[in-house]
């Protein structure tokens, strides 16, 4: 994940870390907390960049580019 989003051309200049939270194996799940360093913003920047369906597909991108 750090690769991911430090080398995002839209977030990767607000990213700072990625931690695991929660793993299972049992279930193939993974929680993560991600940190972003944001300036001063306004609404439409929190809405748009930093939207959670935003960092996601990012993510997904990064995850079709390499199939």
């Amino acid at each position: 994940l750090t690769d991911v989003y430090s080398s995002s051309p839209a977030l990767g200049r607000y990213f700072r870390s990625a931690q695991v939270v929660y793993f299972s194996n049992e279930s193939s799940t993974v929680f993560y907390q991600l940190e972003f360093s944001v300036p001063p913003s306004t609404a439409e920047f929190m809405e748009n960049t930093m939207n959670p369906d935003f960092i996601r597909n990012v993510l997904r991108q990064n995850i079709y580019d390499e199939d």
